[in-house]
């Protein structure tokens, strides 16, 4: 089997005057033959939905979980991470705008079969795969195709997305994901529509079915901006919503922006603002908040939630304490820490670190 550049993609359906509707994303995009959708990747050619990243990657690199950001999965565990291009989305402060907004598929260097991405993961020792850079959401075939190669050689798969999802292709490629992130990037819809050109409804849907419905770990990230989704106000609202419709054990991560893409002249997130916000967000009930892209040790820890020990001291993607016994239980209370634990810390018993090592899977 060789990688291919188009694919035959699912999710769509014809219409009557002669185009065709993509049905995985709530863009519900209606192309002529040719065309392509917002994601770009996504175009009907010879009367049907083709996908046109099946097999190219903007490249390759084994990080550690903590990147993803997964804290309560594995911890110091490594992960061979890739993307594609392209995105559902249009946010105007995308940190990998260069990818995501992409439509040049010159940069997809690498091409690489589900059975190559497996091996590779095996091969370099990474203990999860992690479709992720831009929004696995536009290459779902993809995706799921490796998933399910990785899941033959006892390889876990992580999922770092948006959400912005349809239901019925929701259910298919969270099925075979063992740990989700995703980036609520805000509680208002005006957000949403005005800086991402999406709608805040699905993702919420997104994440209520994660959560109740599937068997897949689910942590949530908020990219706080200054003076657009960082209000105390809004903050109390994400936060309550996630105690009351998810349960306080689901983690939540607020990151600091730094000025990129189309919303350069905006400051960075001040830690100060991180801290408020982890502070507001426990005063909601959540037990586990995190504070990233800044070194904070206390924000970077976990607690237990019912004696307040600390069980897993982090400095950004550096482990410097592990405390869980074998069984993922708090060792001074026996209270189990929720999440996904194996009987040692990373592999081997050893922190995989803030290493980054890029991989070429390409001949």
């Amino acid at each position: 089997m060789t990688a291919t550049k188009l694919y035959h993609a699912r999710w769509w359906h014809p219409l009557a005057d002669g185009r065709i509707q993509c049905d995985l994303c709530p863009r519900d995009c209606q192309l002529h033959e040719g065309q392509r959708g917002a994601c770009f990747v996504r175009q009907m050619h010879d009367g049907a939905m083709q996908l046109t990243t099946y097999g190219r990657s903007s490249g390759f690199c084994i990080d550690p979980i903590e990147k993803k950001p997964l804290n309560h999965f594995h911890p110091g565990s490594s992960v061979l991470s890739f993307g594609t291009a392209g995105c559902n989305l249009a946010c105007k402060f995308c940190q990998n705008w260069d990818i995501s907004r992409s439509k040049d598929m010159d940069r997809l260097m690498d091409e690489a079969t589900p059975a190559m991405i497996a091996d590779a993961a095996r091969h370099h020792g990474a203990d999860a795969v992690a479709y992720t850079y831009n929004d696995p959401v536009i290459f779902a075939e993809y995706a799921i195709d490796t998933a399910l190669a990785c899941r033959e050689q006892g390889i876990r798969n992580v999922a770092v997305t948006a959400g912005y999802i349809h239901a019925e292709p929701a259910r298919e490629f969270f099925a075979v994901m063992d740990a989700a992130n995703v980036d609520l990037k805000a509680f208002t819809d005006d957000f949403y529509r005005s800086l991402c050109g999406a709608r805040l409804q699905p993702v919420l849907d997104t994440l209520s079915y994660l959560h109740h419905d599937t068997a897949c770990w689910l942590e949530i990230t908020t990219l706080l901006i200054p003076g657009r989704n960082d209000s105390a106000d809004e903050i109390a609202a994400l936060s309550a919503w996630i105690a009351r419709e998810l349960g306080p054990d689901v983690p939540l991560h607020f990151t600091a922006f730094h000025p990129d893409w189309k919303l350069g002249d905006i400051p960075p997130t001040p830690p100060a603002t991180l801290t408020q916000a982890r502070r507001i967000a426990r005063d909601a009930g959540l037990n586990h908040v995190y504070t990233g892209n800044v070194h904070d040790k206390e924000g970077g820890t976990t607690y237990c939630p019912s004696c307040h020990a600390a069980l897993i001291v982090r400095d950004w993607y550096e482990i410097r304490r592990y405390d869980l016994n074998p069984l993922g239980q708090c060792p001074h209370c026996r209270s189990r820490l929720a999440g996904r634990f194996g009987s040692q810390l990373g592999h081997d018993g050893k922190a995989f670190g803030a290493r980054r090592i890029p991989v070429r899977l390409a001949p």
